[in-house]
């Protein structure tokens, strides 16, 4: 007689995957001070108050400087990796943001760098003995790929996903492995496997998603430099919610290979792979280290595009640098945290000689909605749904709303799908010829990343302020400006809202529970244009001196 062997339920194969983390934080040495499971309010300055001198010194210090000491050897690889992975298992305590952290991995390739340097005296690469954070979807060799979902966490990684690879050919160490929401498609970082990730300006107040867990970990300085992915925000969310700096470049610069999600195989709106940092200088050398790398030489899906750095971009032939101010979508209108951060940066960029101001109207946004809706679940959310109804587990809120309860989603013919597809082209060609014909001179667009500033858990329903750009696969960045300051930034109780969208927004905007939170915003540059818009942003950071008030103590 056959015994069936029973499989586990949803909640037992969670607590499976929260013991494996469990397990890899007790291996951190020297072990953390035993800190209680739940933090509530401001938790910032938290990790400063167990950790020594030292790691304190180590961990907040931005990756451009700690791979010079690193490459010279002021810094061993050993000291610097073990430094964030104590940090790391604090703010898995404080935010919940750690999906497991992988000591042994690590220290191994420290070990390996620090050999390295000392038998030939030089660094292995750009990156040497920089440890790097990645969401838990970007594969590693042996690691569950569940992208969110408890019926694949039977998914294991055969090899490193080949970004991981760049990444570790010019020296970097893979360290930690960060929370993500169900099936990714979130503004929140919220699944059944690992629970919500919290803020640490405030864990009333979403971390943001789908790369939550990054963004929390940087904001306590549990990570130097992190790998995120976007398809409408799941970035520049994260990002913005918690005073750091984010990339969604265009696709086809970043490989995406070796990276897990249900939405594999769907180019309706394609996802890519970016960057976030504690600095600007991150950033950019994530950016250059890759490209540099010249992906598209293994990798057919990557565009052979070198990293463009030494070009001219901007300025040429004394041209000012032309920055297009778009207030609002017309849609939701931006809460006034957002709006007085859109208003300092603009009139401090006013007085630049260099740098010109313009007014840029937002171009058919409703449209633009109406595509990506039906364009981000083709099927009718379908395939996402069999992903959740294969373990038993619940939808959570924020997916239940994106991909089944969202008016106008719905399951597209073949035709249906093609008809969509070419409103999206459509869409991406008035789109650049409105910029050509209206705004020729204009050589990046300032806009708010969303509505509010990092909102109340469950509550980030609306995504077009960062969704557009994804459908026209434009790079944006997110940078940080200011914080809620609830005299400054009160409700305009006047105000009436133009929509169920504005409603929503306006309703869950309140600035005595978001005080203190960071407030950012958006530059777009067009298509493959990474380069030129951080050059732009770098000269408007240091001509007004972003961010106005440091958000990351």
């Amino acid at each position: 007689m056959t015994v069936t062997e029973q499989k586990p339920s949803w909640q037992e194969s969670a607590l499976q995957v929260q013991a494996v983390r469990d397990r890899s934080i007790k291996q951190v040495d020297p072990a953390i001070a035993a800190l209680r499971d739940t933090h509530t309010g401001r938790v910032i300055d938290f990790p400063r108050k167990h950790l020594s001198q030292t790691e304190i010194t180590i961990t907040e210090s931005s990756a451009e400087t700690l791979v010079a000491s690193l490459a010279t050897g002021k810094l061993t690889a050993i000291a610097v990796t073990n430094a964030f992975l104590r940090r790391a298992a604090i703010a898995q305590k404080l935010t919940n943001c750690i999906y497991e952290l992988l000591p042994d991995r690590a220290i191994a390739r420290a070990k390996e760098l620090d050999d390295y340097l000392a038998k030939h005296g030089k660094p292995s690469g750009p990156l040497h003995g920089l440890p790097i954070s990645v969401k838990a979807h970007v594969g590693l060799k042996g690691r569950d790929l569940a992208a969110g979902f408890v019926a694949c966490l039977d998914q294991v990684g055969k090899d490193d996903a080949n970004i991981v690879k760049i990444l570790l050919d010019a020296g970097a160490v893979v360290y930690a492995r960060t929370t993500e929401p169900q099936g990714l498609m979130a503004l929140e970082t919220r699944s059944n496997i690992t629970g919500t990730t919290t803020n640490p300006h405030n864990t009333a107040l979403t971390a943001g998603g789908s790369s939550g867990g990054e963004s929390a970990l940087q904001a306590l300085y549990g990570s130097p430099l992190g790998i995120g992915s976007d398809i409408g925000g799941s970035i520049r969310s994260p990002a913005a919610n918690c005073g750091l700096y984010g990339l969604k470049p265009s696709t086809g610069r970043l490989p995406l290979i070796g990276c897990a999600s249900y939405l594999l195989g769907c180019e309706a709106i394609m996802g890519t792979l970016g960057p976030l940092s504690p600095t600007i200088g991150g950033i950019e050398l994530f950016m250059k280290t890759i490209i540099e790398s010249k992906p598209w030489t293994t990798d057919s899906m990557m565009l052979p595009i070198p990293w463009r750095d030494q070009e001219k971009h901007i300025h040429v032939d004394n041209k000012k640098l032309t920055v297009g101010v778009m207030w609002t979508d017309d849609v939701v209108t931006p809460a006034p945290a957002v709006t007085r951060a859109l208003k300092e940066v603009v009139e401090r960029l006013k007085l630049v000689d260099n740098i010109e101001v313009i007014e840029w109207k937002a171009y058919q946004q409703k449209e633009a909605l109406e595509i990506l809706t039906r364009l981000y679940a083709p099927d009718g959310g379908k395939a996402f749904a069999r992903n959740v109804e294969a373990s038993g587990e619940p939808f959570t809120p924020l997916t239940a709303w994106t991909l089944r309860d969202t008016p106008g989603i719905e399951e597209l013919t073949h035709q249906g799908l093609w008809d969509w597809t070419g409103k999206r082209e459509a869409f991406r060609y008035g789109y650049l010829q409105e910029w050509n014909n209206v705004a020729p001179e204009m050589d990046v667009i300032l806009c708010p990343a969303f509505p509010t500033p990092a909102p109340l858990h469950d509550t980030s329903r609306y995504w077009g302020y960062t969704s557009l750009f994804n459908l026209l696969d434009y790079p944006a960045l997110v940078f940080p400006v200011t914080k809620v300051d609830p005299d400054r930034d009160a409700k305009d109780t006047t105000y009436t809202p133009k929509n169920e969208f504005d409603s929503w927004a306006y309703e869950h905007y309140d600035p005595v529970k978001q005080t203190d939170a960071p407030v950012s915003l958006q530059l777009v540059a067009k298509k493959f244009e990474e380069e030129k818009l951080l050059q732009a942003f770098k000269e408007i950071q240091e001509k007004i001196s972003l961010p106005f008030v440091n958000c990351l103590v």
